[in-house]
């Protein structure tokens, strides 16, 4: 388990709409980890490559993170 930080944090509308339609059709999924995979997975492909960002999104991948 990793330390928990809250972000506050305004989306675009068809954003918001798109990950609301996902999350309707992914009852597995949540919001907190939907973006924490895409947040993690951005900064892997940018350059952030140490190995607690990859273990944060194989566990959002695999479930194993809270």
């Amino acid at each position: 388990m990793y330390p928990i930080v809250s972000i506050l944090t305004d989306l675009p509308e068809a954003l918001h709409t798109s990950l609301t339609q996902y999350l309707e059709t992914h009852p597995d999924w949540d919001q907190d980890q939907v973006l924490t995979a895409a947040l993690s997975l951005f900064l892997l492909q940018n350059g952030e490559c140490d190995r607690s960002t990859t273990a944060v999104y194989l566990d959002t991948l695999f479930k194993h993170s809270a």
